[in-house]
């Protein structure tokens, strides 16, 4: 009988710690939007791009004219739902020249802006 209580015990204590954890996301870095990505053009100064995107999470010490946005959200529910987005801004003279990405330039981006 004593058996059967601790074979009991140790079989549910094991399976508790397995599959009964719940696991919060994680969300780490800017997440950004297409709509605000499609609000981007080319000639727009840097305090403009900071409007619409926020402060970027990576910007070089040696190099401020290189904007890093990075975006990553590790599932607690499972790994098929983990997410990773960067997205790279490059100035000239404080003017938005190019971007590269997993975002979606949008049709406005190469038509300059007019200040």
């Amino acid at each position: 009988m004593l058996f059967r209580i601790l074979a009991i015990t140790i079989a549910l204590s094991l399976s508790a710690c397995s599959s009964w954890v719940f696991r919060i996301d994680i969300p780490q870095g800017n997440f950004l939007e297409q709509k605000d990505i499609d609000k981007l053009q080319v000639g727009m100064n840097k305090e403009q791009v900071k409007f619409v995107l926020g402060s970027p999470v990576i910007q070089d010490a040696f190099n401020t004219n290189t904007w890093h946005y990075v975006y990553s959200l590790k599932s607690g529910r499972s790994e098929k739902l983990n997410v990773h987005k960067k997205f790279i801004l490059h100035f000239d003279q404080d003017l938005l020249t190019s971007a590269e990405g997993d975002f979606v330039l949008g049709d406005n981006f190469y038509v300059p802006m007019v200040n």
